[in-house]
């Protein structure tokens, strides 16, 4: 017996010492494969880098396209999908020959909220986080599976339901916390929202559940808001957020407010609101208030000023530089949607713990040239930054000059850290994956291979417009048209076709031309009384606010309707007076 139990237990060492040796031989293939030597697509795939970067396209046309992404350790890439479907809202990519490219992709996680604006996806810990609108998930990786085969957990779920700049970015210290904005439905917390004139509430209620930062336990299940701690307040609105593992602590560059000139037309004009606010590059700590509703951060003048909805003009500072202010100011409008310390090794050393910052690129510059498009790069040390922003990927909109944002072929949105260091970037609009690497002596590196870059500042994506001469409203300011340009290109563009993440398009809307009962009543009520919430325009959906216009005269409305409806690709009937006139006497309060 004792000789058959020696046998057997010898035979089961055996078995665990030949199952051990494949994993590690698995592990190694999966995780310490080196990669060929990469081949850069030609024209570094539609970008232009710095020095010795290369790039080549990763990913290509996801038909669900792109939001955030994320690498594991093993090289797999992970991106969340901008429109996710019943089959899944998440996509896992490989390169099993290592060329740079994803040769296998599957798409996973079939869960209920798959909303278009839900966003990050991170690796920590073994672990894939990813947000929708309202929750926060996480699945565990297994190197030996691509698509994860872990359950999926919910950790924390935003009772308040779907409502304006509810993305849920992540962040995870070293503590075991996770950090998650909140932002807030409201462009400056107005008595009415998004309405031209209306005040801001004085000790705004919004503060106390949404415009900020809370920290959480990075592993419980089921949590909600009420189970957090507020870590930061007065940010209207984040996206791009990262824990700096150099000096642990915690980063945003948050999006300004919007409107100035559409909400206080008397106090601002079309130039001001394309070059104010400033997007915000912050530093958080405990406790950190940078100020929404209150102020926002003029870039021409360098400070913070008073809210319009609290009686400001554009030169009252009132008490804004009591609050946080900013360690760079970026220019207005440029949607930072992503931020990445970058802790690789594979970049020259002069990039080793600074910061990347994936702008997205403006919708609402109008009538000037939407600006952005591209992924910045900030050099730090301690904390703060040792130089000016440098472009370091440009080319993502195709063009130098954007009229409306559909005129951009991609748009940057999501930043991740490959095994190797390379650094991966995401786009909205192509579904599109670039993997960006350097090829060379990285010793060698010197800031004269930034100085093509630098000179890319001139270009219309990134200087400042001139007040007459880049106004492509010109000539264009008559009847409709003038009503549309005034109040609706912000949102909606000059060519009609919305940003198709937040606002949607005008040319074959439902909406507009009233489906196939070519109705004009929608339109109408729409612009009377406003819209806000999950609606579907043209199989696709939305979820942001379009204010009420009621205190447009019905000439007015008739006016900027029929401009709508017989543009953009549309051919419906004019909207007379008469009829505006006759449902507006139906509304409450008529």
């Amino acid at each position: 017996m004792k000789k058959n139990n020696f046998l057997g237990a010898r035979k089961t060492v055996t078995v665990l010492l030949a199952t051990a040796i494949a994993a590690i031989t698995l592990a190694f293939v999966l995780v310490k494969h080196p990669d060929k030597t990469l081949t850069a697509d030609k024209n570094n795939g539609g970008l232009y880098l710095p020095g010795n970067f290369k790039a080549v396209i990763a990913i290509d046309s996801l038909a669900g396209r792109a939001r955030h992404l994320a690498v594991n350790t093993n090289g797999d890439i992970y991106v969340k999908l901008r429109f996710p479907d019943s089959t899944g809202g998440n996509i896992a990519a490989r390169d099993t020959d290592h060329d740079g490219k994803a040769d296998t992709i599957k798409k996973f996680g079939n869960y209920d909220d798959k909303g278009p604006y839900g966003t990050s996806m991170r690796v920590h810990k073994g672990y894939l986080y990813f947000s929708s609108e309202v929750n926060v998930y996480r699945t565990k990786l297994n190197p030996n599976t691509l698509v994860p085969d872990g359950p999926l957990e919910l950790i924390l779920h935003d009772a308040h339901g779907e409502h304006e700049h509810d993305a849920k970015p992540l962040a995870f210290d070293n503590a075991g916390h996770m950090y998650v904005a909140f932002g807030a439905p409201s462009n400056a917390c107005q008595e009415q929202n998004r309405v031209p004139g209306s005040p801001g509430i004085k000790g705004c209620p919004l503060l106390q559940e949404y415009g900020g930062i809370w920290q959480f336990d990075e592993a419980k299940p089921n949590q909600q808001q009420k189970d957090g701690v507020r870590y930061a307040t007065g940010l209207r609105s984040v996206v791009a957020m990262d824990w700096n593992t150099a000096d642990n602590c915690l980063y945003v560059v948050a999006h300004g407010r919007d409107d100035l000139r559409l909400l206080f037309p008397k106090k601002f004009s079309a130039w001001q609101s394309a070059v104010m606010p400033a997007e915000e590059f912050l530093k958080i700590k405990q406790g950190t208030d940078v100020g929404w509703p209150y102020y926002y951060y003029d870039p021409i003048q360098h400070k913070k000023l008073l809210n319009p909805e609290y009686g400001g003009d554009g030169i009252k500072a009132g008490d804004g530089a009591k609050y946080a202010q900013p360690l760079i100011a970026f220019q207005a409008h440029w949607a930072p949607n992503d931020l990445l310390f970058y802790t690789g090794n594979q970049f020259p050393a002069r990039y080793k713990n600074g910061a990347f910052v994936a702008f997205h690129g403006s919708t609402n510059r109008s009538p000037y040239p939407q600006a952005g498009f591209f992924v910045a790069f900030v050099p730090f040390k301690n904390g703060v930054p040792t130089g000016r922003w440098e472009i370091f990927a440009d080319g993502f909109a195709g063009r130098n000059t954007v009229v409306s944002v559909s005129d951009a072929l991609c748009r940057p949105m999501g930043l991740s850290t490959g095994p190797d260091g390379s650094l991966y970037v995401s786009d909205t609009e192509l579904g599109r994956v670039w993997r960006i690497f350097y090829q060379g002596d990285k010793t060698k590196f010197t800031s004269a291979m930034l100085a093509k870059m630098e000179l890319r500042k001139k270009l219309p994506n990134f200087k400042i417009p001139d007040k007459a001469r880049n106004n492509f409203a010109t000539g264009m300011l008559k009847g409709g048209a003038k009503i549309y340009t005034t109040h609706c290109v912000s949102c909606h563009q000059k060519d009609g076709k919305g940003d198709g993440n937040l606002f949607p398009p005008l040319g074959g809307s439902e909406w507009v031309t009233g489906g196939k009962y070519m109705e004009k009543e929608p339109a109408i009520r729409v612009l009377l009384s406003g819209l806000e919430g999950p609606v579907t325009v043209k199989g696709k959906p939305y979820n942001s606010v379009m204010p009420k216009h009621n205190f447009l005269s019905d000439a007015e409305i008739a006016g900027v309707l029929t401009y709508i409806r017989s543009n953009f690709g549309n051919n419906s009937s004019l909207v007379t007076a008469s009829e505006v006139k006759k449902i507006r006497a139906t509304l409450p309060g008529k």
